[in-house]
């Protein structure tokens, strides 16, 4: 059975490949009432962790719940080994992430509107996501998370480039001839991402992607619940849990608002207050602006009245923090009538990823890196660092194939120190700047008679003269995931890291 999986910081959303049709999976929860989702929450019991819907349970019988770990995941030092606090225990981020998965594929098997379809042994083929501006390690975590649960992962998407495909499969005459661009903006639970799309019929080509890791939905819970405590002063002091509750609380409150919205009624501890929809919208805008922001280098300064000539159908608005009322008020306020936001916001990009599972669909894409990627070399014998960069972020990369690209040469130093990193952006010197992470190191003995040493760090870069011949390969696979392999080509010896990993 082919699917598309959109792992979302607060909800977890599968589409199902249906004959043409990519139809949401509903999902029975503990009251026995059919939802399109799983919650993304992990809680402890006792000794073991319980996901979803398990974890809802547990957290009404006391327990601690843990929401949004998958914002965990964007942390610039986020490893295989990094961990999370879940109620006092600290548990591997990998770990939850796998039982999370292992929670959703149960589900899909036991309390799904599809668990009567699925055979026994049936495999579960899927099409997942991360953010556009997802680093390697994210995308690393996220596709062997996705394996380690027993999904056979058909490919990795980069999240608004998903929701373009729902888009042009729901309103196919809205990009034409003259009309041949679409800025996906997807405003989720923990992060903002952005693409401009070019289309042409069934083919998609990503031009480039923006984002902002810690940018959503939590960020709007946040101000509503500062907002609600700023009510009732220092007379009422929060335990952990009813911090949490009044979060939980204040989410549900921002869902639930529609345009007509006056008052937000909350309870913070076993205080009832009252917060002015006009006062949590005021306090709040400052993050919509934060995200026009960012979708500035994909628009150039350009307004409603100009969308049409630069040939951009319109800006699609997808993401579960996206039906806040103000979102679509901003933006209009600034687009006009090119604003459009998905009937299914929260579920947009599953149903891309549906679309994309399907060999039958006919589209196509081409996508970014989003990310550039470089290395800082030994310099002048070891006494300085020279920064290489090797992939722009706007590399082309393909779902459907690796690309490779490889680079020769005869080195004039000992050794070789490749500190890789992935980077935002290059300053006017060529050097990357802004959110600048470390990915690995390889440390590679030029010189053939070092190579039997166990610690290289001992040994001092000097200036040899020409070496042996030296190949760079990097392959960029179709997560998005860099593989770097450096070999002296006479002698066959390689040593390979496969980046973010």
């Amino acid at each position: 059975m082919k699917l598309g999986i959109d792992l979302g910081t607060t909800r977890t959303i599968v589409a199902l490949v249906d004959r043409g049709n990519y139809p949401v999976v509903s999902f029975t929860d503990p009251d026995g009432d059919s939802v399109e989702h799983i919650p993304s929450v992990v809680a402890r019991e006792g000794d073991r962790l319980v996901y979803g819907f398990e974890a809802e349970r547990a957290a009404s019988e006391g327990a601690l719940l843990v929401r949004s770990f998958k914002r965990a995941l964007a942390s610039g030092g986020v490893a295989g080994q990094s961990t999370l606090d879940v109620d006092g225990h600290q548990a591997g981020l990998l770990e939850v992430m796998t039982g999370f998965l292992s929670h959703v594929a149960d589900q899909l098997r036991t309390a799904s509107n599809i668990a009567g379809l699925l055979a026994d042994d049936e495999p579960l083929e899927a099409v997942v996501a991360v953010p556009a501006h997802a680093h390697s390690a994210q995308r690393f975590l996220t596709l062997e998370a996705s394996r380690r649960a027993g999904f056979h992962v058909l490919g990795m998407l980069n999240e608004p480039s998903a929701a373009g495909f729902e888009f042009t499969h729901r309103q196919p005459r809205s990009v034409n001839s003259r009309r041949t661009r679409v800025v996906v903006y997807d405003l989720g639970g923990g992060t903002f991402d952005a693409s401009l799309v070019r289309v042409d019929d069934l083919s998609h080509e990503v031009v480039s992607s923006v984002g902002i890791n810690r940018l959503g939905g939590d960020d709007f819970d946040e101000v509503l619940a500062r907002l609600a405590r700023a009510e009732v002063g220092s007379r009422v002091e929060l335990t952990d849990r009813e911090r949490a509750s009044l979060l939980d609380e204040c989410r549900v409150a921002k869902e639930n608002l529609s345009p007509q919205s006056k008052r937000i009624a909350l309870e913070v501890g076993h205080a009832p207050v009252v917060v002015d929809v006009g006062d949590f919208y005021a306090e709040a805008t400052p993050l919509v602006e934060a995200s026009l922001d960012a979708l500035e280098p994909l628009l150039g300064g350009l307004d409603g009245g100009r969308l049409e000539a630069a040939e951009v159908a319109g800006i699609y608005l997808v993401g579960g923090a996206s039906s806040l009322p103000l979102v679509a008020r901003v933006l209009r306020e600034r687009f006009g009538r090119r604003v459009h936001r998905s009937p299914y916001p929260a579920a947009s990009t599953a149903i891309g990823l549906a679309i994309a599972a399907d060999e039958n669909s006919g589209f196509h894409l081409t996508d970014r890196l989003s990310r550039g990627f470089g290395v800082f070399r030994e310099w002048d014998s070891g006494t300085q660092l020279a920064f290489d960069a090797i992939l722009d972020r706007d590399q082309r990369t393909s779902p459907d194939t690796d690309v490779v690209m490889t680079r020769r040469y005869r080195p004039v130093h000992n050794i070789g120190v490749f500190r890789f990193v992935e980077y935002s952006a290059l300053g006017p010197t060529g050097q990357p700047t802004g959110d600048v992470l470390p990915l690995a190191e390889i440390v590679f003995p030029f010189d053939r008679a070092l190579r039997g040493v166990e610690d290289l760090s001992t040994v001092p870069v000097e200036r040899t003269g020409e070496g042996p011949e030296i190949e760079e390969t990097y392959v960029i696979d179709r997560h998005g995931i860099v593989t770097a392999a450096i070999t002296d080509v006479e002698a066959g010896f390689t040593l390979t890291s496969r980046l973010g990993g």
